[in-house]
């Protein structure tokens, strides 16, 4: 199960969070703040996951932004590189060819994305295709 999904950039300076899990306002700073200590300071060449308290983050960089997934011990790491990467596909052909600033300006939409991929924690849709159509369904009826 997925607890959190972070996209936080080089700073520190967290630019989208959604948590799967109670967690008050004083506890996730904490995180956004602990989770960027820990990731940051990992050599390039390290693996992308690293344990955090009872979790296991798993990340990836483009350009300026860290995707960070926080998920149970158990569960596979190299699923969710593969998810980091899906999100960073859409989000590119969503947005052609999408930035830092996209995520910020239009972080409602980035929501949208996720929620259309991921629900309650889990994995619900994989298929790039599938997702896109969704996308371009709701942003017609939108207008």
């Amino acid at each position: 199960m997925i607890h959190f999904i972070l996209l936080q950039n080089r700073m520190g300076k967290t630019r989208l969070a959604k948590f799967y899990i109670p967690v008050d306002d004083a506890g996730q700073t904490k995180i956004k703040r602990e989770v960027h200590v820990i990731v940051k300071a990992r050599d390039t060449r390290s693996t992308n996951f690293v344990s955090y308290d009872d979790i296991k983050l798993v990340y990836r960089r483009y350009a300026g932004l860290f995707f960070i997934l926080g998920i149970d011990q158990e569960d596979n790491d190299v699923m969710y590189v593969e998810l980091i990467h899906l999100i960073v596909e859409v989000l590119d052909m969503f947005f052609t060819d999408v930035c830092e600033l996209d995520v910020v300006f239009n972080f409602h939409k980035v929501f949208l994305i996720i929620d259309e991929m991921i629900t309650g924690g889990e994995i619900q849709e994989v298929s790039r295709p599938v997702i896109l159509s969704r996308l371009q369904e709701l942003e017609l009826s939108s207008k």
